[in-house]
C-alpha cells in the first residue's frame, strides 16, 4: 500500500506545482453532491483494507478506499453497526466518501452523525505531508476536532488516508409503528415524544402517515409499543433502507424539479411553500420537490431558524448549498489555505 500513499504524493506535488486541479473521488457515489466537481480524477479505491477491529473496543480503522459494504459485513458478523446508517447510493461507497461527504440516515437524530462518531483520521494535506489526527480509542480525544472539521469537508481539505470509526451494538429488538396524521399533527406529536423516555430511533412523515421506529432492548420496545398505539408495520426494514438510499417512491415521483433539504428546528410549523415534502429526523430533515424560486426556498429556511441545500438535481448555477456568513467564510478560507494553499483539491465543490 506504500507505493499508492507514494502515487498519491506525485500526483499531489505535480499538481500544487502546476496548480492544477484534483478531483478526489472514492467509489464515486455521491458524485452528484454538492457543485459540480473539476479537476484531474485521483481515485482512492485501491487504497483500501480494514486495518484494525477490537468489537470490545467498539472502534474499528479502516483505509479510505475499503467498500462500505465490506465493512458493514464485518461488524455485522459480531451484531454491530455503523449506527449513523450512511447512505450508500452504490455497490462502490467507501468509507472515506462516507466521512467526506457528511452525510447520515434515519437514526442519526437518535445516536448523532457521522462526525460524532469520527475517532481519528490521517490526511495528506497539499505539499504532500499525511498528518494525523486523533486516534484509535474513543477515550482518546487529542486532535478530535480536526477529524470532525474532515467529516462535511467534501475532500476540499485534503486526501483522506485512514478512518478510525466508534461502532455501536445492533439493537435487541426494533419494530416501526404508523400512525394516520397531518403533517402539523404529525410535527406535534414528534415534539412531544421528543421530551419523553422513548426508544425512538427514526421517524418519517409522508402524505398523512406518521413511521415512527423503535429499537433497544426488547422490554423498552415492548413497553412503548403498547403506550404509543398505531398499526405496526410489516417489513419495516425495507422501508428504512428506501429511506436511507432515497429509492423510496418520494424521491423519484419528480423528476423535473431539483430535490431541497431542509435543515429545521424540529418545533418549525410547515413551510408555506408549493411543493411535495417528506419529513425525517423528528421534524428537523425536511425533503422537498418544489418550483418555488432558490431564493425564496432559502430565504423561507433561514425565517425559520435553519438553512436549505439544493440536494439533488435542479439548477445549480445560483450554487448548492446556502451562502455563509461573512465570519464564517473568513475561517472557511483560512483553513482552505492553511491545509491546501495551492487550491487543487475539489475546487468549488462546496
Amino acid at each position: 500500500m506504500q507505493s499508492i500513499v507514494d502515487n498519491f504524493r506525485e500526483r499531489i506535488l505535480a499538481a500544487s506545482s502546476t496548480q492544477t486541479a484534483l478531483q478526489i473521488q472514492g467509489g464515486g457515489s455521491k458524485h452528484w453532491y454538492g457543485n459540480e466537481p473539476v479537476g484531474e480524477l485521483l481515485e482512492t479505491r485501491a487504497y483500501s483494507g480494514i486495518l484494525a477491529y477490537d468489537p470490545t473496543e467498539l472502534v474499528l480503522t479502516a483505509r479510505s478506499g475499503t467498500s462500505l459494504l465490506e465493512i458493514e459485513a464485518a461488524l455485522a458478523a459480531h451484531d454491530q453497526m455503523l449506527a449513523f446508517e450512511p447512505p450508500h447510493w452504490s455497490e462502490h461507497a467507501t468509507i472515506g466518501g462516507v466521512v467526506a461527504a457528511g452525510l447520515s440516515g434515519p437514526r442519526r437524530p437518535a445516536v448523532g452523525a457521522v462526525r460524532d462518531f469520527v475517532l481519528g483520521t490521517s490526511l495528506m494535506n497539499g505539499q504532500g505531508q499525511v498528518l494525523e489526527f486523533g486516534g484509535q480509542v474513543m477515550k482518546n480525544v487529542a486532535g478530535y476536532d480536526v477529524s470532525r472539521l474532515l467529516t462535511g469537508s467534501m475532500g476540499s481539505l485534503g486526501l483522506i488516508l485512514d478512518v478510525s470509526i466508534k461502532v455501536l451494538p445492533q439493537p435487541f429488538a426494533e419494530t416501526t409503528l404508523v400512525f394516520a396524521l397531518s403533517e402539523a399533527d404529525a410535527l406535534l406529536r414528534l415534539n412531544q415524544w421528543a421530551g419523553q423516555a422513548l426508544p425512538v430511533s427514526a421517524s418519517c412523515w409522508h402524505v398523512g402517515r406518521l413511521m415512527l421506529r423503535l429499537s433497544g432492548a426488547e422490554a423498552a420496545v415492548r413497553a412503548a409499543r403498547a403506550r404509543l398505539g398505531g398499526e405496526e408495520m410489516r417489513d419495516a426494514s425495507a422501508f428504512w433502507i428506501s429511506l436511507r438510499e432515497q429509492t423510496h417512491d418520494f424521491f423519484n415521483q419528480d423528476k423535473e424539479h431539483g430535490l431541497w433539504r431542509l435543515s429545521l428546528p424540529s418545533t418549525s410549523p410547515a413551510l408555506r411553500l408549493t411543493g411535495k415534502s417528506l419529513i425525517e429526523w423528528g421534524g428537523s430533515q425536511r425533503w422537498l420537490f418544489s418550483n418555488e424560486k432558490p431564493e425564496l426556498i432559502r430565504l423561507s429556511a433561514l425565517a425559520a431558524g435553519g438553512h436549505a441545500c439544493l440536494f439533488r438535481g435542479g439548477d445549480k448555477s445560483a450554487g448548492v448549498f446556502a451562502p455563509l456568513s461573512a465570519p464564517v467564510e473568513k475561517i472557511h478560507k483560512r483553513l482552505k489555505q492553511a491545509f491546501d494553499p495551492a487550491g487543487i483539491f475539489n475546487p468549488g465543490r462546496m
